[in-house]
């Protein structure tokens, strides 16, 4: 217990030591990360205020990511935004979507204790067409601007934080034995979420070095 308590009081201060340290964006582009970001504290991975220190650090990296991935389509006009590479592509305004999409679906499992596929009929209608992608995706979402994807984003990124405030880290590492890729915790369950965005990010800057001139 006491090496445990040393653990998180050698975190937090830390932390703290390093919160004057410079960053590597523009205003603008921090503050794109998450509402419930400090822009001075961006680039520093740990435990957050607000959070127990596990899910303060995944949170400081969910913010960070974010930041990131929204970096090369941000005001993105609506003709790029539903561009297509080819006819088996996706456009970059349905894998925004698609992003709020997955993150409402890990919502709805770890917040809500609903089982894999269970979406309930508000979400389904909201958000089943960008969770699949492929053809029906390439056929209804597009037309949009980038504020609308921003806003989609920016919403269920709201929910995930009050919630994630609202527990600890025992139950961010609780194991899930029945996921269906094997035991799984939920920490390894919200990386994902992040890792997710890190994935869309190489696709959305491939497909901008692709637009026409």
């Amino acid at each position: 217990m006491k090496n445990e308590l040393d653990r998180r009081d050698f975190l937090k201060k830390s932390s703290l030591l390093t919160l004057g340290a410079g960053t590597l964006f523009t205003g603008s582009q921090m503050m794109a990360a998450s509402p419930f970001t400090n822009p001075d504290e961006i680039n520093i991975v740990g435990p957050k205020d607000g959070f127990t220190p596990q899910i303060g650090t995944l949170v400081s990296m969910l913010n960070w990511m974010r930041m990131v991935m929204l970096n090369p389509v941000k005001n993105m006009s609506t003709k790029d935004l539903d561009y297509l590479v080819d006819d088996k592509a996706n456009s970059v305004g349905a894998m925004l979507y698609h992003l709020a999409a997955t993150e409402r679906f890990y919502q709805i499992h770890t917040f809500e204790g609903k089982k894999w596929g269970d979406w309930p009929a508000k979400d389904d209608k909201e958000f089943s067409t960008a969770m699949g992608l492929g053809d029906k995706a390439r056929a209804k979402i597009k037309g949009n601007s980038y504020e609308f994807y921003l806003e989609k984003l920016t919403k269920v990124r709201e929910h995930t934080l009050k919630e994630l405030a609202k527990r600890d880290d025992d139950w961010l590492l609780t194991v899930d034995k029945s996921w269906p890729w094997g035991p799984t915790n939920n920490y390894c369950k919200w990386f994902h979420v992040c890792e997710h965005e890190s994935n869309h990010n190489g696709q959305f800057k491939f497909i901008k070095s692709r637009l026409p001139a």
